[in-house]
Parts: structure tokens; C-alpha cells; sequence
């Protein structure tokens, strides 16, 4: 496209509305292939269009290629008169006239069929309607160089959907099978409601209500808020069952940008009355009351095998923000830094990344009061360090929460365990946490193998975590860290999905210490990229 400071040719003038028609179909076509050749009749018009002839359809193809010329040489000029719209009966006009906001700031014809495409796919990603269809009308004959842009849409006819997925999360024991109910634009501002279950096979549950706004008071910036009630069963790591109440609220403020308020009641409770000293300090009932900032860039090309390019997630949380005793007083910084880089050959690519988390108490007396054991890190577990954003949590061939600090529990009965599922000792998690890993994917030489994306990796981690609260800083030295270092290294197999990344994989412990939860043999580990 021509430089748009060059100054037009003053002979050019705005296409006539056959034109203008011919090029916009390409925008709605390449949203919406379903839809037949465009149907020229308007609404407005008070008779229908009748069949050119032979003569006319020769020309309309001559001023189109005409048109196809002129913008390859020179911008062409053009305004925007007005944004007509169409077919909405129950969205309100200003939520879709905010989508197509951008076609008004265009001054070429080029420029207004970019602005279109994305107006179109803004649109499309409110999912709210059927079918968007965007197309350009002369403007009034009285005003030369304008343009109508006229936006059509078709409501959803079924508001009403339902979804059952399943997934696996960070630092999640086991798989979750969750079902929601959602209802699409039931006040016409492209408001989503949902319902939602979810339930784990560690008997941990969540039901949640919840409400997603386009834009937040006018603003390009989607607001999300939801009430919740969960519960999560940690009886068998740290011998404690945790039970939440509360509300959340988002606003992503740009693409890389996102704040985050929750304000929750949290019940730890030990029906064991088995757990450690750690643990057993910090049973009761206490408020979280945080404010969370959040900066993501995700620049790979896929989240289930990335082979080129890079991620970074920052995540600043600041807890205490109540005036009531019982408020969580903590700092959290979390940092994940991610590459990766083709290799050339066997569409193989090199990953890796290197994680970081720090919490700390604050207010009076925060150098003898140890950190909540909620908001502290835990390694380990049944997901895969490529696919996982936002901090240090995954380490291939530890159990979850299965290394770090750890104490004995109060009273172990042998003769009443379930074997090889209970342990003698809980782990407290520490108030730093360092994870990196190196994953060298390739394709198999089988092209059976290639056409399903199925593909093999050779792998790396490490990782370790320290106690810093309570006093437990002054015991921290950096040589006494990087010795306890956890590695482990192995091969596998990884089966890719729309859904999710399944692995299985042969995993050989390197180094760990006394009391980890980790052994060499094969695993099978399912992941899902995080949001």
C-alpha cells in the first residue's frame, strides 16, 4: 500500500457503490464461508435490484479490477459519513458501533478495509450473534469522497449453551471435569453469564457464578467478575482441607495488561489432627483481601508446541488490603520467561524457560510471622513445564507438592494407612522458588506420525524452594540453594490436541533430596495451556 501522506492524485474519486461492494466481500467471506455470493439488495432501497445484464456484470468485473489497479499505485481517499446498523434487536447500538469504532479514523479506502476486517473478527469475538456481515455504501451525493459503512448481524437464536470440559492445572492433584451453563446478552450490552461445576478426582470442588462484560464503563476493556465457593483437599500432602467463599474481579486494562481484585474468606481445616507444627499455626479462618497486576506477552506460535518465538508473564500481588485483623498481610512477585527456537530440520525447536516466585508477610512484625501456607510456592506435579504460564510450579518426575521444605506430621498410624498414599511428613511449601527447564522437540520420520502432530521431546528441569518467613531467612545462603538443586532429565512421546498436551515419558531423577516424592520410570501427564 502506497505511503498515505503522498499526495493523492486530484483526478481519483471515490468508487461508486458497485465498487466499493465488490471489495468488501472479501472481508465478510473470509469470516463467514458459508454465506453465498453478496446479496445486493439494501433494506433502504424501495425496490428491489434487478438482474444486470450481461453488459453491466462485464463492467462491475472492469471497475473492479480498475479499482484493484488504483489502490496498488495510490492511496485512495475516502471518509466515513456514518455507521448504519442492522438487525440487532436486543444488543444496544453503542456496543456494536464501539466495536467498529476504528472505521471511522480511516482516511483511504485501503486503510477503511483493514479497519472493516478487524471490525468484523471484534464483532465475531463478542459471540453474540450467528453471523456479522459489514459493507460499504456510496454516501451522500452531496458529499463527494464519503462512504456508509453498513454493519449487519444476526443474533444468536440459542443463548443458551453448555460446556463440559476437562483439564489439568497447576499444582492440581488430578484431573477436573468442569460443566458450565452460559447465557449470551441477556440485557443486550454483550453480557455473558455463567453457571459452573467443577469437580476433581481428589474430591476438591468449585461452583461459581459469573459475569463477562465487552467493556467496562465505556472503555475497551473487558471486565470479569465472579462469586465462587471452593473447596480443595491437600489431607494427603499437607494434612490440611482448605474451603474459600468469595468474589473475584478483572479488568484487562490492554492486551498485556490485566488487574485483578479478590476478596474471599478461607477456612483451613485438619480433621486429621495429624498435621505438622506449621500447618496446625495457621488452622482457622482468616480474610484475603489482594490486588494482583498482571503483564503477559505471548508471542509463540502455538501453546501446545511452540517453535518459535517468546512469553514473558510478570505477576505483582500485593494481600492486606482490610483493616480487619484477620487479613492475609503478603507481597507476591512471580516471573516466566520463555523461547523458543527452530532448529531447521524435522521441524524440531529447542524450548526453554526459566520461572521465579518470591512471598513475603508485611505489617508489624513481619520478620517472626511465617507467610500463609495458601499463598506459598509448591513444585511438582502432573503438567508440563512448556505449556504452563505465570510462575514456578512443574518439574518433570516429582510428585505433587512432592520436594521442598518439610516436617513431621503429629501422629502417623501405620496399621490405619492406605499404603503406599500416606505420608509421614507434610509439605509446607516455600517463600521462594526457582524452575527452569530445556525441551528439544522433533518430528519422527513416519509420516503417519506427522499428518496426526504426533512427535517425540527430549527434556531437562530443575528446581528448588527455601523458606524465608519466620525468621528462616537468616538460616538462607545462595550456595546451601543451588546445592539442594532438584534435576531430573528423560525422553517421551507427545500426543497434541485441540485441548490439551499428552505426554508419556520415561523420566530418570537426577538429583533429589531426602524425603522428595520422586522416582524414575514412565508417566503419563495430560496439560492444558494456561490462560
Amino acid at each position: 500500500m502506497a505511503n498515505p501522506a503522498d499526495k493523492p492524485d486530484p483526478n481519483l474519486t471515490t468508487p461508486d457503490e458497485g465498487e466499493v461492494r465488490e471489495e468488501i466481500e472479501d472481508i465478510n467471506d473470509s469470516a463467514e464461508e458459508e454465506e453465498e455470493e453478496y446479496d445486493g439488495e439494501d433494506d433502504d432501497e424501495a425496490t428491489a435490484s434487478k438482474p444486470q445484464p450481461r453488459e453491466d456484470a462485464a463492467a462491475s468485473r472492469a471497475n473492479a479490477q480498475n479499482l484493484f489497479r488504483r489502490m496498488g499505485v495510490a492511496p485512495i481517499p475516502v471518509r466515513v459519513h456514518d455507521v448504519i446498523v442492522k438487525g440487532n434487536e436486543k444488543t444496544k447500538d453503542h456496543v456494536i458501533e464501539a466495536e467498529v469504532e476504528g472505521v471511522r479514523q480511516a482516511s483511504t479506502l485501503q486503510e477503511l478495509l483493514e479497519a472493516a476486517n478487524a471490525a468484523n473478527s471484534n464483532l465475531r469475538a463478542l459471540d453474540i450473534f450467528d453471523s456479522v456481515k459489514i459493507t460499504l455504501d456510496a454516501g451522500p451525493p452531496e458529499l463527494p469522497d464519503t462512504t456508509n459503512v453498513v454493519v449487519k448481524v444476526v443474533e444468536s437464536q440459542s443463548p443458551l449453551t453448555a460446556e463440559i470440559v476437562t483439564s489439568t492445572k497447576s499444582q492440581a492433584r488430578s484431573s477436573t471435569l468442569e460443566g458450565s451453563l452460559k447465557y449470551k446478552n441477556i440485557f443486550g450490552h454483550g453480557d455473558i453469564w455463567d453457571t459452573s461445576l467443577a469437580y476433581g478426582c481428589d474430591s476438591s470442588g468449585e461452583v461459581g457464578l459469573g459475569l463477562y462484560l465487552p467493556r467496562f464503563r465505556g472503555r475497551q476493556s473487558p471486565f470479569t467478575s465472579r462469586l465462587y465457593l471452593s473447596t480443595q483437599d491437600w489431607l494427603k500432602f499437607s494434612s490440611y482441607r482448605e474451603r474459600a467463599l468469595g468474589v473475584s474481579l478483572g479488568v484487562l486494562l490492554s492486551k498485556n495488561h490485566e488487574l485483578g481484585y479478590t476478596l474471599a474468606w478461607r477456612n483451613l481445616i485438619d480433621p486429621t489432627q495429624m498435621a505438622s507444627r506449621t500447618i496446625r499455626r495457621q488452622i482457622g479462618h482468616s480474610l484475603v483481601s489482594d490486588l494482583k497486576y498482571t503483564f503477559k506477552v505471548d508471542e509463540r506460535n502455538s501453546s501446545l508446541r511452540p517453535t518459535r518465538g517468546y512469553s514473558f508473564v510478570s505477576t505483582s500481588q500485593i494481600g492486606g488490603l482490610a483493616p480487619d485483623r484477620r487479613t492475609l498481610r503478603f507481597l507476591r512477585q512471580e516471573i516466566d520467561l520463555k523461547y523458543a527456537v527452530p532448529l531447521g530440520f524435522y521441524r524440531s525447536a529447542l524450548n526453554f524457560g526459566v520461572s521465579g516466585g518470591i512471598t513475603f508477610p508485611w505489617g508489624s512484625g513481619y520478620k517472626n510471622r511465617a507467610s500463609s501456607v495458601s499463598e506459598r510456592f509448591f513444585l511438582g506435579g502432573n503438567i508440563s513445564p512448556v505449556c504452563s504460564l505465570g510462575g514456578p510450579s512443574a518439574l518433570w518426575g516429582f510428585k505433587t507438592r512432592g520436594l521442598g521444605p518439610n516436617e513431621p506430621r503429629r501422629e502417623v498410624e501405620n496399621d490405619q494407612s492406605g499404603g503406599g498414599d500416606t505420608y509421614e511428613r507434610d509439605f509446607v511449601g516455600g517463600d521462594v522458588a526457582v524452575t527452569a527447564f530445556a525441551d528439544l522437540s522433533f518430528d519422527f520420520p513416519l509420516r503417519w506420525f506427522r499428518e496426526r502432530g504426533i512427535h517425540g521431546h527430549l527434556f531437562a528441569c530443575a528446581g528448588n524452594m527455601a523458606e524465608l518467613s519466620g525468621n528462616k531467612y537468616r538460616n538462607f545462603t545462595a550456595p546451601k540453594f543451588l546445592e539442594t538443586f532438584r534435576s531430573s532429565v528423560g525422553a517421551g512421546i507427545v500426543l497434541p490436541t485441540s485441548l490439551f498436551r499428552m505426554e508419556l515419558n520415561y523420566c530418570h531423577i537426577v538429583k533429589k533430596q531426602e524425603h522428595d516424592r520422586a522416582k524414575s520410570g514412565f508417566f503419563l501427564t495430560f496439560s492444558t495451556p494456561s490462560s
